[in-house]
């Protein structure tokens, strides 16, 4: 089953009750996440991890680093490799512990 964004008609609803407080945290979280509500429920209820457009910005800002340090890396020969091997786990670390 595969959830594509804009290749089903959504039709169906789903009705759901919540607290004042379980709304209050679906809807922060939804915001956090830069999506909808209904988008938000979607992706958690299919199971999805929901990353926030902060979190995902910086991943790929890590990942674009890592790409500099390993082009650093070759084209200086290894000659800094203990500090772009240093760096590179550093970075991979960070892209760990953020979720991704």
């Amino acid at each position: 089953m595969t959830f594509a964004k804009g290749t089903d008609n959504r039709t169906e609803r789903i009705l759901l009750r919540v607290t004042p407080d379980e709304k209050a945290t679906i809807t922060e979280r939804a915001q956090q996440a830069g999506r909808s509500v209904s988008d938000y429920l979607r992706a958690r209820g299919a199971g999805q991890r929901v990353h926030s457009i902060a979190d995902q910005q910086t991943i790929n800002e890590l990942r674009r680093l890592g790409g500099l340090f390993k082009k650093a890396h070759n084209d200086s020969l290894g000659a800094y490799s203990d500090e772009t091997a240093e760096a590179l786990r550093a970075i991979v670390g960070a892209i760990k512990r953020i979720g991704a």
